[in-house]
């Protein structure tokens, strides 16, 4: 009787080590144990020999890597929600399927979304630089001092009701804010109805209207930049605009312009046009107060890191034993 040989499956980064060991267990993995981002070299050479890919956002799995990828080379299971990161249609020409982890993440993104949400206004991040910085220059409780923004009874403006944004707008609607919110379509009525939300079919029209954005689109075609220099000048100079989704959805650039001239009342970011480059900017921004940035974390707590590997293992097993894996992610059409 022989023993069916184990896929070889390639790593790109450090995974939790429960998912670690369940790889070991189940197939011939090569692993990331330094968790340094691998080179385009190293991925050309990784795709030439492994029967399996699994990347993460960090890794750009181009049209180049993938016309580099040997005979056997015939899945790339990403491990992460967007594939932004995978040229979905050049995989498809060369008959390798591509699978994400989706669903896992969204509570643990709302969650950050909705601290950012409080941290811009309530100006979170300044209070606690003036205990660390510089804790002897503290006089105390002052009536003035630290003034920020109440939320509560504000108008929150979602930019993509998918999974994310409905979790971020019941965390609003417990907080008090009013729902407003501009999808490619209406979220179902009981949804809606339960949120008390209000659907603009008008991006432009909600914009201009509401006291807090949060950006909560996937990064697509259609959506590189649609937080455009206009559209952000359409925002009141008492708003605040958040984002948890992905970088290139809000023109960098033209929203570093606004805020330097005081044309809405700061931002929230944890994502990044250029990751993981930060305009130094926008650093700037921060340490006057203007902007809270995070390192793309919105989606780090260790249950979540522990179901994208489950879903990773999942979808490889799957398409090993030959079915159609369940997160099959098809060409962007």
């Amino acid at each position: 009787m022989t023993t069916k040989k184990k896929p070889k499956v390639y790593v790109t980064r450090k995974l939790p080590d429960a998912v670690e060991t369940r790889m070991r267990e189940l197939f011939d993995a090569e692993l990331n144990m330094d968790d340094r981002p691998r080179t385009k070299d190293e991925l050309i050479q990784a795709v030439r020999s492994a029967d399996v890919l699994v990347p993460t956002v960090t890794d750009r799995i181009d049209a180049e890597v993938i016309e580099a990828a040997g005979p056997q080379m015939k899945l790339i299971a990403s491990f992460s929600n967007g594939t932004d990161h995978i040229d979905v249609e050049a995989a498809a020409r060369r008959g390798i399927t591509v699978t994400n982890t989706p669903n896992v993440l969204t509570e643990d993104t709302a969650d950050m979304t909705m601290a950012l949400i409080l941290a811009v206004p309530r100006r979170l991040a300044e209070g606690a630089r003036v205990l660390t910085d510089n804790p002897g220059e503290w006089a105390g409780w002052s009536p003035t001092w630290m003034l920020g923004r109440r939320i509560h009874g504000k108008r929150i403006g979602i930019v993509g009701m998918g999974r994310i944004g409905t979790a971020v707008a019941r965390r609003a609607k417990a907080f008090g804010l009013s729902i407003h919110y501009h999808n490619r379509k209406r979220v179902n009525p009981v949804t809606e109805d339960e949120l008390e939300a209000t659907y603009w079919d008008s991006l432009d029209q909600m914009l201009a209207r509401v006291d807090i954005v949060s950006v909560n689109c996937p990064s697509t075609p259609a959506t590189y930049h649609l937080i455009s220099a206009r559209r952000l000048a359409l925002l009141q100079p008492t708003s605040y605009i958040v984002n948890t989704a992905r970088g290139d959805v809000i023109d960098e650039a033209a929203l570093i312009k606004i805020l330097r001239e005081g044309k809405i009342a700061g931002a929230g970011l944890d994502v990044f046009e250029n990751e993981p480059a930060v305009n130094p900017k926008l650093v700037k921004l921060a340490n006057e107060g203007k902007v809270v940035i995070l390192p793309h974390m919105s989606s780090a707590t260790l249950e979540g890191r522990i179901d994208m590997g489950d879903k990773v293992i999942i979808n490889i097993r799957t398409f090993i034993d030959g079915h159609r894996p369940p997160n099959r992610v098809l060409p962007f059409r």
